[in-house]
């Protein structure tokens, strides 16, 4: 007879520790059930991860998935796993009905991430339960401390469990009390226990495993024969003698009037199940753990090799109850021997659940790269392109992320990957894409359009601008709705040029601001406020007005009293930097007529690809942010942002989400945007670049270049985006990127300490303003007849000694004297921005990398105080600083202000210079006299000068 076969005439169940799509299909578990009498099927993530990840039998499955809509990876896993557990449910239903519930069952389980989450493992059972919805289903929990509770409750609610990673004869006694309190539970709710079942899965092979080395170690420290002989006689029996004084547990516990009254209201008792069956050790027999554990109510789940050895030469006895008390001798001489039996259980729990987690890991990570496959021509291709010893870097740190739990534990919120301060506050950004309200924005939006604007205005700073700036220059004027446009300035010009470029009548201002207390966006409200209501009356002027604010600030307030025609909340926990994907960039995106609905949807892609779910070697942010974050470490902190035409403004956005979230103390990463690509001679080490481009914008030369770059052992990141619809992706992929970055650096990504240091300046400057009517007068280190030049006294002793004298080019020149190797230079330029004058810091700084072969940045103030401002001050102290401020030719008056725009600018440009000679930074400010535009033509000769 077959012997597998014949285990059933011995009261055993055999149950099979596989399962596969395929062996299911062409009908192999039936013929097991019907030739071997295989009664049940064991599953885990280790069968599934080779299931999956080792063939291409789910391909197929994949992709129809796929195609009915992305989901996360879990999701994807779920489904997948679902459809197999329902096929082996209905092969073995005709067993479960035969044998009236006693047998026939599928076990699936839930998450080895949930082993020490009570809740979670209680609410992802029930889901499991509700979603493969077959009575034959068993759910695999944990008997781990919170796996013990959830059983209880799992069973008082009529769902049958499999309890899986139990050792200990201890834990087992637990494991019984809860499932029998947890059927008086349901028995007392006037609820039929019959149909529920549960196995208490004890694991045995492992134990020998681990007793086995500690008998090894006692065996070679032994200097007696006979005690070397007394300990080798223990090998490969411990785990057979705990399994056997286990049942004896289990004849106790279920027999007895406390049972017998359960029995009575019609509860089976929980069988125990060998598990672990396969034999580790080569030297004995390969179905030692199936023949010496045969006994009546038990079952033996077993691997496929398992079962064909014990089919080709397994002998069935009963065998559970052969010499109890020789198992109980071998426990007792583990002991003597100084091995806790105790100890080695409780550490199999815990590597049982790591080792459970690892396989989830690779599991996930498998559906994880079939999934990117399937999707391809929907989601931006990224490679990382590094020398050796920074891949071999970023391989261990991945592996750490993973065995560690951290891009679990960033979407649990859990702030020690960063600091332990503030940050888990932080957070709302991972969830502000699924959380967004599409159809309100798309009800607005239809709004906007009908009321025929032509402009729509963002005033903003920041975040709240930079953002809605990205989507105004990315993507064209929508048919029938307004023009997008941003002021982010308390330039008088500029505020000028914008009030000429619109038509006040017909435009929608959107008065963007967090806090709702920032001084330029209010500044700015107030006079178009005040201009629109000269224009079209007080009494509408609200009603062209939008305000996008959190709850409770003093925006709301104004908004309200001023009766703004709609005001938009932020999430409290959204970072300013962090909301594009939240009103602050979504109100513009809807009022600008871009589908909110498609950048909703190509953002969720992206976050997806890095969710909790998907371990950090197939996780592109992650991958992107651990390059970034060690690149920085070993010096290459200059992360240089090049875009192509269509994305051009991207670089902006990300330059200040990358400055404020790592620039801080004294390390970070220094964004380098704007800077055209160069030859490789012009470049020091301290590069990392990134490119960004859309398919089918093919620069050749442009490519030769990072190519060269690369071979220089430059590292270079290539980002390709499907199509400008895609950006929505890479927001999500550089706020994910920068917030792994800033663990790496050992860093809060989420605060800005610095930014406030020139605020509080600029409030100083403005109130001494307001009560003198005049700023407090400063004295210039040099003055000519072109330009005035301050900075503190520790400066200008240095330059002096530098040999700067009575010209503007010996300042500079002793100015760019003090660059050193891996320095990078700052030109901050308090003037309006347009496109000459940016054409004009442009050449600078060329001028400036060209001949100095450092990182440079151009930027205009006050814009880049709420973007690389916070860098610049609190990062690490290798910035150059040349400040560009100038007289406004004509300033403008802001509404029930005493301070004008023009003083306000002029506030903000020393309260933040003061701050920088504060931090001992290398500074010097360039006031330029006349006409801008003569005063910048004669700087750029003068640094022409300086430089050769």
């Amino acid at each position: 007879m077959n012997p597998v076969k014949a285990l059933e005439s011995h009261g055993q169940s055999v149950w099979l520790d596989f399962l596969a799509r395929g062996f299911v299909a062409t009908g192999e578990l039936k013929t097991l059930i019907e030739g071997d009498g295989v009664s049940g099927v064991t599953s885990n993530p280790a069968i599934f991860e080779k299931a999956i990840g080792s063939s291409d039998e789910y391909d197929a499955a994949i992709d129809k998935a796929l195609k009915g809509g992305d989901r996360s990876v879990a999701e994807l896993f779920e489904q997948l796993a679902v459809e197999d557990i329902q096929h082996a449910a209905d092969v073995l239903g005709p067993v479960y009905d035969r044998l009236d519930g006693n047998d026939g069952f599928v076990s699936l389980e839930v998450s080895p991430y949930l082993a020490m989450d009570l809740r979670g493992t209680i609410k992802e059972a029930e889901h499991l339960w509700k979603t493969v919805r077959r009575n034959n289903l068993m759910v695999k929990v944990p008997a781990t401390a919170a796996g013990l509770p959830a059983i209880e409750h799992l069973i008082s609610e009529g769902i049958s469990i499999n309890i899986t990673l139990l050792f200990s004869q201890k834990v087992y006694l637990e494991v019984v009390e809860a499932y029998l309190k947890g059927l008086e539970r349901y028995i007392a709710k006037g609820r039929d226990p019959s149909p529920i079942a549960s196995v208490a899965s004890f694991f045995v092979s492992r134990i020998d495993t681990v007793a086995d080395k500690k008998l090894d170690a006692k065996i070679a420290a032994a200097n007696d024969p006979t005690e070397k002989t007394r300990l080798a006689s223990l090998k490969g029996k411990v785990a057979i003698a705990n399994a056997k004084l286990a049942y004896q547990h289990y004849k106790r516990l279920f027999a007895g009037p406390r049972w017998e009254k359960l029995a009575a209201n019609g509860a089976r008792p929980q069988r125990l199940l060998w598990a672990s069956t396969g034999t580790k050790n080569r030297q004995y027999s390969d179905v030692l753990y199936v023949e010496e554990l045969i006994g009546p109510n038990t079952v033996n789940t077993m691997p496929p090799a398992t079962l064909e050895a014990f089919r080709d030469h397994g002998k069935a006895r009963d065998s559970l109850e052969d010499d109890i008390e020789g198992a109980r001798r071998v426990l007792d001489e583990l002991e003597t021997a100084g091995i806790s039996l105790d100890q080695i259980t409780a550490d199999l729990v815990s590597d049982g659940v790591k080792l459970f987690a690892d396989a989830a890991d690779k599991l996930y990570g498998a559906v994880a790269h079939k999934r990117a496959i399937v999707l391809e021509r929907s989601i931006s291709s990224q490679e990382i392109a590094v020398s050796a010893a920074m891949a071999k870097a970023i391989e261990r740190s991945s592996e750490d992320w993973r065995a560690s739990g951290k891009v679990r534990r960033i979407w649990h919120k859990d702030r020690t990957i960063w600091t332990g301060d503030d940050e888990d506050k932080w957070l709302g950004w991972l969830s502000s894409a699924e959380q967004a309200d599409i159809a309100d924005y798309e009800d607005f939006a239809r709004r906007v359009k009908g009321q025929k604007f032509t402009d729509a205005v963002v005033l903003g700073m920041g975040g709240s601008s930079l953002a809605p700036e990205v989507l105004a220059a990315t993507f064209s004027k929508a048919s029938g709705f307004p023009k997008l446009r941003v002021l982010d300035s308390t330039d008088p010009a500029q505020v000028r040029a914008m009030e000429k470029a619109v038509n006040l009548a017909k435009t929608l201002f959107i008065v963007s601001s967090k806090s709702g207390s920032t001084t330029e966006p209010n500044a700015l409200k107030d006079y178009f406020y005040d201009r629109v209501s000269k224009t079209i009356g007080a009494a509408k002027a609200g009603h062209r007005f939008i305000a996008v604010t959190d709850p409770g600030s003093p925006l709301q307030t104004v908004a309200a009293a001023q009766g703004f025609a709609r005001i938009f909340y932020g999430e409290p926990t959204i970072g300013g930097r962090y909301s594009v994907l939240s009103p602050f960039g979504l109100v513009p995106a809807a009022a600008a007529g871009i589908d909110v609905r498609a950048l909703i949807g190509e953002a969720l892609l992206m976050v997806r690809s890095c969710g909790a779910d998907v371990p950090p070697q197939e996780n592109p942010a992650v991958q992107l942010g651990l390059a970034m974050g060690l690149a920085g470490l070993e010096g290459r902190d200059k992360v240089t942002i090049l875009c192509s035409t269509k994305v051009a403004d991207f670089g902006a956005w990300a330059e200040q989400l990358i400055a404020e979230s790592t620039g801080k103390e004294g390390k970070g990463l220094i964004p380098i945007d704007g800077e055209p690509l160069g030859d490789v001679a012009v470049y020091g080490d301290d590069r990392f670049f990134i490119d960004i481009r859309t398919e089918g914008e093919d620069d050749a030369a442009h490519q030769e270049k990072l190519a060269a770059l690369e071979r220089a052992g430059h590292p270079v990141v290539r980002i390709v985006m499907k199509s400008i619809e895609h950006i929505g992706q890479e927001f999500f992929r550089f706020e994910m990127a920068t917030a792994v970055a800033g663990a790496i650096l050992g860093i809060n990504p989420f605060n800005q300490p610095d930014v406030e240091s020139a605020k509080i300046k600029t409030r100083e400057l403005t109130a001494a303003f307001e009560e003198t009517g005049a700023l407090p007068p400063e004295e210039p280190a040099m003055s000519t007849t072109q330009a005035d030049l301050y900075t503190d006294k520790a400066n200008a002793s240095a330059l002096r000694k530098a040999g700067a004298d009575i010209s503007l080019g010996s300042w500079l020149k002793a100015h760019f004297s003090r660059i050193r190797a891996d320095d990078y230079g700052a030109l901050i330029a308090y003037v309006e921005r347009n496109a000459a004058h940016i054409e004009a810091l442009q050449s600078m700084r060329l001028k400036l990398r060209d001949a100095r072969h450092i990182a440079t940045c151009a930027e205009f103030g006050p814009r880049f105080l709420h973007s690389t401002g916070q860098a610049y001050k609190g990062g690490p102290s290798s910035g150059v600083f040349l400040q560009i401020t100038a007289d406004d030719a004509k300033d403008l008056v802001v509404p029930g202000q005493q301070a004008t725009f023009g003083v306000i600018k002029a506030a903000q440009a020393r309260g933040d210079f003061d701050v920088l000679t504060e931090r001992g930074r290398r500074a010097l400010r360039v006031h330029l006299k006349g006409d801008v535009k003569s005063g910048l033509k004669t700087l750029h000769a003068a640094i022409v000068e300086a430089l050769s």
